[in-house]
């Protein structure tokens, strides 16, 4: 075996174009969450994979999107200073025939980096490979020098040639962080995920978007192998919280169920979970209150 390898990756990418879910496969865990809405992801979240030959530290980041809200400016700026910490720039872009304007503008970002590049063109299963041609050769064009791995995220298509290609392209250096670690979020932040998760799963419009999660209590009950959580969803108008609830509680508690049962997965212990709902006007403009919620 040759010499251990480890360093920070940095995922970047539009939005919806696949980032966590390639995270979480390149990780082997469920540190992101993943929903087939835009701008799910808000914060910086680290994934860690420990091989014995390497230690990739994969840092997940917001999609770089034009940003016309408070909220949204926010979540770019956390996106740019999280992918100027990878030593290894992993950008993902969408398979067809040509470059999405969107893609085009995160990659010419990622060039005035300077940093190794890999261009991993995500959801190949989507397109027949003839129709990459074009493709691959437009960003051979335009970003000399990047390694272009063509994957699926969703099926697992290829990802061992890009993990081959990352390994490749770390420095050589013992392990960062402990082998046991997958990532560096706390329970009560992985709580705070899933529950946001289940609400873009389950709302539909504009809900998801003005809603955040703050757990309040996270208390383990290590004898009786239960985690009491108490978590308040804040939304930014009134008729937001009552179609959250739903009629005689409905949609909170189906939100709540699917939440808790994944906790459970994930935690590895029983859960009593409790949520409520609570309104702070506009907060998704409010510099302090988005501080409050890490942006």
């Amino acid at each position: 075996m040759g010499e251990h390898r480890a360093g920070f990756v940095a995922v970047a990418g539009r939005t919806n174009v696949g980032k966590s879910t390639l995270v979480n496969l390149l990780v082997g865990h469920k540190v992101a969450i993943v929903t087939p809405r835009p701008q799910t992801t808000r914060r910086r979240i680290l994934g860690i994979r420990s091989d014995p030959d390497a230690q990739l530290l994969l840092i997940d980041t917001p999609g770089l999107h034009e940003a016309k809200k408070q909220l949204n400016q926010r979540m770019v700026q956390v996106a740019r200073r999280a992918i100027a910490e990878g030593e290894v720039i992993l950008a993902v872009v969408e398979a067809g025939d040509h470059l999405n304007p969107g893609d085009r503008a995160v990659l010419v970002d990622i060039r005035a980096l300077g940093r190794p590049t890999i261009v991993a063109i995500n959801k190949v299963d989507r397109v027949p490979r003839a129709q990459l041609l074009p493709l691959i050769e437009e960003i051979n064009q335009g970003f000399p020098g990047a390694e272009i791995v063509p994957v699926s995220a969703l099926s697992g298509e290829n990802i061992g040639e890009l993990l081959l290609t990352l390994k490749r392209m770390l420095p050589v250096s013992p392990a960062l962080m402990s082998p046991d670690e997958y990532t560096d979020q706390t329970e009560r932040m992985i709580a705070e995920e899933i529950v946001r998760e289940k609400i873009f799963l389950k709302m539909r419009q504009e809900i998801p978007f003005s809603t955040a999660v703050r757990v309040e209590k996270f208390e383990d009950d290590a004898e009786r192998k239960l985690k009491r959580i108490s978590a308040t969803v804040v939304v930014d108008r009134e008729s937001h919280k009552g179609m959250l609830i739903g009629a005689g509680g409905r949609t909170l508690k189906e939100i709540g169920t699917a939440a808790r049962l994944e906790l459970e997965d994930i935690l590895g212990a029983r859960v009593f979970l409790e949520i409520i709902v609570k309104v702070e006007r506009d907060w998704t403009s409010d510099p302090r209150k988005l501080a409050e919620f890490g942006l």
